[in-house]
């Protein structure tokens, strides 16, 4: 299977297709924007920001690299691959299948995509972005890969084209069903992975005094909206965290991290050594019927 940067992104604030410039990218308004030396778009403009660094700060995403790179997470980075590899097999190899990753973080998941779908003897083409709200988190996931479109931009303003994406990755992300309608191509689908109701119970056993029953998260929105989950699989394994410091940068990739009491936080900081669950739900739903209606049909006439 072949891998390949998926392009190109749109402006921010008019949505026309950006062309390449020296230093950056600009659209046919003339609104430009600054491309950093890792080699990402910056398509998230003041007026889109809810706060001065919004999204995971630099620690958090430190941390979060250090537990990425153990290999704690693997098994669903290659379940992921799995899910989309089903996924391309019935869009068929006649085009590349347009993937992007909404919240992509530090890169992890769409690294590992790209590397797994390299090795495969499937045939077709994957065509890959990623974008994340954290310039931090962006800034590492276009160190992890230069083949690999990445931009800073926000769920609210995914930086690609009305109708013009496959396949949208959302893991442990947020997503704003709006604004995912609307990007989807006809026959577009979206996968999403959310904590399951066992994720990191011993490590929530340590910092919390009582520990209250926890059920998946369900996509609430997107059924009222419309959406269908066509598949779901759960996937539970432990991991053996060997260090003190393995264990700080788990949680403090995690909300519990801001979440826990003093307390909580001295009896974390006693430990060396702890076996830890992590249990995910994947999830494949398919956008509203009115919505894909509505692409194939074009704007209705004023």
């Amino acid at each position: 299977m072949q891998a390949l940067a998926l392009g190109p992104f749109v402006c921010p604030l008019d949505g026309a297709a950006l062309e390449a410039t020296a230093g950056g990218a600009r659209c046919t308004a003339g609104h430009s924007f600054d491309r950093a030396r890792e080699g990402y778009l910056n398509l998230l403009p003041v007026q889109h920001k809810a706060s001065r660094d919004p999204g995971d700060d630099q620690a958090m995403v430190v941390a979060r690299r250090r537990t990425l790179d153990d290999g704690l997470f693997r098994p669903l980075a290659d379940t992921v691959f799995e899910s989309v590899a089903d996924h391309a097999r019935r869009c068929g190899s006649e085009r590349p299948v347009r993937i992007v990753d909404a919240g992509c973080g530090e890169g992890y998941y769409l690294a590992h995509l790209r590397r797994r779908a390299l090795a495969s003897d499937q045939a077709g083409v994957l065509a890959l972005a990623g974008y994340d709200i954290s310039k931090w988190a962006v800034r590492v996931a276009a160190r992890r890969s230069r083949d690999i479109a990445w931009a800073v931009a926000s769920n609210r303003q995914p930086p690609v084209a009305p109708a013009s994406i496959d396949l949208i990755l959302s893991l442990f992300g947020f997503p704003h069903w709006a604004s995912f309608e609307a990007i989807l191509a006809p026959g577009g689908r979206m996968l999403t992975v959310d904590a399951d109701a066992n994720h990191l119970l011993e490590l929530r056993s340590v910092i919390y005094p009582t520990l209250e029953p926890s059920d998946a998260v369900q996509p609430a929105e997107a059924l009222a909206r419309g959406w269908q989950v066509s598949a779901e699989r759960r996937l539970e394994y432990r991991v053996e965290l060997a260090s003190a410091a393995q264990i700080q940068a788990l949680i403090a990739m995690t909300p519990h991290a801001h979440r826990m009491s003093a307390s909580g936080r001295e009896a974390l900081a006693a430990l060396s050594h702890l076996t830890v669950t992590l249990s995910m739900v994947m999830r494949e739903l398919q956008p509203p019927r009115h919505s894909q209606a509505a692409m194939l049909q074009g704007p209705t006439p004023a």
